[in-house]
């Protein structure tokens, strides 16, 4: 017989494995077993032999059979939790519990069944276990119509609570939006009041005011911005920060000095940030006008502080924007900086004149005109232009006194040199007390401040004189600069900058300076001359301006100049009739009357008559401002004049006697060439009746002035003043017309009208004019529509007529073919 099969007696679960790497006995431990050996006896007396052998014979003593056994135990166990999950425990009252032989009571489970989805479909999915409990029939249907209720009802409750759910998320998003905006509000309001009231303890929450600045909402940004300008304009100091190096870090300082370092490189990091995201948010049209706002608040503010280049060049490059609000704040803050050197000590104004010096160079003096006009605003000294040398004669007349000294007292060596020393302590104490008082008074050294001074003024100069040559260049296109008149938007600023500073420029650039002014002054009065005159079109009043720059750079420089300015009468002279008022500035024009001819100057006789002559003519033909303008300018020159007061008297040939001219001509060029001598103020007579009464109070004037020398006559006013006035009068000013004329006449036709008032004639008037343009406007149409009529029935003629000829072509061809 075959041998009996052993069972397998499985061995204990092992504890974990643990390498032996990991295991460490520590000296403590070794010692204890030492110490109590009486208590670890017992694993001596072990019987391992024993112990292996049982293990061995498990499984054959097979290492690879004996893991598969502890493998499959585990796998057993895991299915038997997964099972015990998916069964559904029986209900205690359909059935009752088992009892074991342990004595332990189960219930009968039931492996779960996937739901059906239709109700037909349950009953094919049954376990194969014996002990369940099935339904009945009637429970079975019963409980499928509570299912399809149930199921009916859910449908019907999420259809009406989808659309709820949609509009209360909305609302609730609305409403969070709002009370993030809120709450981000009320955190900016709380951070500056923080680090208003006390700022070097309160100096982080500016960073987190920058943080809640860099948000997405419009509102938020714009409102985070306004917040730290006002933060940075009260707590930026009055000196410019310097950060510590690092030999000065690495000493040690006092606690307070560190706080102060804090605080200081914290300020200027997040006002650096500041700056640069002002300078990012100016391109963005939203930002814009608030980015430029808060620029050139800091840049009048805090001149002096940190990152004033970066301020400088931004504000610099919109003084010429197309945005009339960017435009005028940027030329504000630049005027304001010219004005208040004091916060500054003028380094920003050099920096600033530097700046727009390289904008005109690089926009090719294609700029606003208020990019040139701010430079009016500057203040030089006097005394810029002289030299200035008080040391050379100190050291001279110090020099001969001690040249004196030392061939009067030869024998006196000691008390010499002791007075030398003595000197030497006096100046070295005044140095030093001067030094201190200029360190605390912050007073500027005068040196200093004409080295600036001289440094803005040549680059203003440069500037100009940029201009002056790009309008002398030929081939110019027409203006694309708003705001500005003609080819050259800068070239009056230019000029009128000329002007104010003439008594700065130096004499030896004066020569071509008037050359200059000639040229432009010249341009398109000779059409014949191509090289010069025609490479630069200005305007009259662009030409009128050159004149006048010519004059008041003459007067300013009357010592050292020996010019003649014959040239500019010649073409002030003709610019009189080239004038359209529509078209040109009269304030120009008066200016011109006011500098050229009634300025404390004693004119040629024939001068003085030709332009007395065309001004009367002048009066005649533009409107009563420059009329009286001009008739302001002849009453000056007849009074300055006395012989040419001879224009005044109606005999035959005038004032001719006096002239070397016999004839008069008009249309001369040259106002020494025109004979006016001879010829009659016959202008005066109709300026008499001129239907404004200034005008015409002021000709009846000057026809009564008499020939005679020891007459005096005092004028009060300035052509510049009577245009001013004259100007402002027209605006209210309604000329009489001839209605009342015209209404007289009927009434004499009607003698049974009734004789009404003024205002009754001016409703009258009024009902007339309407009709007036009714009756007008009907026949204009009217001839508008015989005129498009014809040309409809001369289209129609045309078309008819090739329809003709094709058809007969048509004809033609047939019978050709046939």
């Amino acid at each position: 017989m075959g041998k009996k099969k052993q069972k397998l007696v499985l061995p204990p679960e092992l504890p974990p494995e643990v390498p032996d790497e990991e295991v460490e006995v520590s000296d403590e431990d070794v010692q204890f077993v030492k110490e109590n050996l009486e208590y670890a006896g017992f694993v001596s007396n072990l019987d391992t032999h024993s112990i292996t052998k049982h293990v061995t014979r498990v499984a054959d003593a097979n290492e690879e059979a004996l893991e598969s056994l502890y493998e499959k135990r585990l796998k057993k166990k895991q299915e038997n939790k997964e099972k015990e999950q998916n069964a559904l425990e029986v209900d205690p009252v359909d059935a009752l519990p088992v009892k074991t032989l342990d004595g332990q009571l189960y219930y009968r489970r039931v492996a779960k069944e996937p739901k059906a989805e239709e109700g037909s479909k349950e009953g094919e999915s049954i376990s194969k276990d014996p002990g369940l409990v099935k339904l009945t029939k009637a429970e079975k249907r019963a409980k499928f119509k509570k299912l399809r209720k149930e199921a009916k009802k859910q449908a019907k409750e999420e259809v009406q609570q989808t659309p709820q759910a949609e509009v209360l998320d909305e609302v609730k998003k609305d409403l969070t939006a709002e009370e993030a905006s809120e709450s981000k509000k009320y955190k900016l309001a709380e951070l500056g009041t923080a680090l208003l009231a006390d700022p070097e303890s309160n100096i982080k929450h500016i960073k987190e005011m920058l943080e809640v600045s860099k948000d997405g909402d419009s509102a938020i940004v714009i409102l985070g911005l306004k917040s730290l300008l006002a933060v940075f304009k009260d707590i930026i100091p009055g000196y410019r920060i310097r950060l510590p190096t690092e030999k000065e870090q690495e000493m040690k300082v006092s606690k307070a000095v560190k706080k102060m370092r804090f605080y200081e490189s914290t300020l200027l990091s997040a006002y650096k940030a500041y700056v640069q995201k002002l300078v990012a948010l100016q391109h963005q049209t939203v930002y814009k006008r608030v980015a430029v706002r808060c620029l050139c608040t800091l840049l009048a503010a805090v001149p002096h502080f940190n990152y004033r280049d970066s301020l400088l060049a931004a504000v610099v490059k919109n003084i010429s924007s197309q945005d009339d609000v960017v435009r005028k704040l940027c030329c504000e803050t630049v005027m304001s900086l010219f004005t208040n050197e004091g916060k500054h000590g003028g380094e920003a104004t050099v920096e600033a004149v530097k700046m727009i010096a390289e904008l005109v160079k690089a926009h090719n003096c294609q700029l606003h005109p208020d990019s040139v006009e701010v430079l009016l605003s500057l203040s030089f000294d006097e005394d810029l232009g002289k030299p200035e040398n008080p040391d050379v004669d100190s050291r001279a007349k110090n020099k001969k006194s001690k040249k004196r000294k030392g061939s009067d007292e030869p024998n006196h060596i000691p008390d010499n040199e002791r007075k030398k020393v003595r000197k030497e302590m006096i100046s070295k104490t005044r140095e030093e007390v001067s030094a201190d008082f200029k360190a605390a008074s912050y007073a500027q050294d005068p040196q200093e401040r004409r080295r600036m001074q001289s440094e803005t003024l040549s680059a203003v100069f440069q500037t100009f004189f940029r201009i002056l040559k790009h309008a002398m260049q030929p081939g110019l296109g027409a203006n694309t600069m708003p705001g500005a008149s003609g080819s050259h938007p800068l070239l009056a600023p230019c000029l009128n900058g000329i002007g104010k500073f003439a008594h700065l420029i130096d004499l030896d650039f004066m020569a071509d300076l008037m050359q200059c002014l000639r040229k432009l002054a010249g341009s398109g009065i000779q059409s014949g001359d191509l090289s010069e005159n025609s490479c630069c079109q200005l305007t009259v009043s662009e030409r009128l301006r050159c004149c006048i720059v010519a004059f008041k750079v003459m007067r300013n420089n009357l010592d050292a100049l020996n010019i003649d300015l014959q040239e500019f009468f010649v073409q002030f002279y003709n610019l009189i009739l080239e004038y359209h008022p529509g078209r040109d500035q009269g304030e120009v024009l008066a200016e011109a009357f006011k500098i050229m001819l009634c300025d404390d100057r004693q004119h040629d006789m024939q001068r003085a008559a030709a332009f007395i002559k065309r001004l009367a003519t002048f009066s005649l033909c533009f409107g009563s401002a420059e009329s009286m303008a001009a008739l302001v300018s002849v009453k000056h020159l007849l009074q300055r004049n006395v012989k040419c007061r001879n224009l005044l008297e109606n005999d035959a040939g005038g004032g001719s006697v006096a002239g070397a001219i016999a004839k008069y001509q008009p249309y001369a060029t040259d106002p020494n060439r025109s004979g006016a001598l001879a010829s009659v103020l016959w202008e005066l007579n109709l300026l008499m009746k001129h239907y404004h009464p200034a005008v015409s109070s002021i000709a009846s004037s000057i026809s009564t002035m008499n020939t005679s020398n020891n007459q005096v006559y005092h004028s009060h006013v300035s052509p510049q003043q009577a245009y001013a006035e004259l100007s402002q009068e027209n605006r209210s000013f309604t000329a009489p017309g001839d209605i009342k004329r015209a209404s007289n006449k009927r009434k004499k036709g009607n003698d049974s009208l009734p004789i009404k008032d003024g205002s009754d004639l001016n409703l009258m008037d009024q009902v007339d004019e309407n009709e007036v343009r009714k009756k007008l406007t009907e026949h204009f149409l009217l001839l508008r529509d015989i005129q498009e009529n014809e040309k409809l029935r001369s289209e129609l003629d045309r078309t008819t007529l090739a329809l003709n000829l094709y058809e007969h072509y048509k004809k033609q061809k047939k019978r050709k073919t046939r």
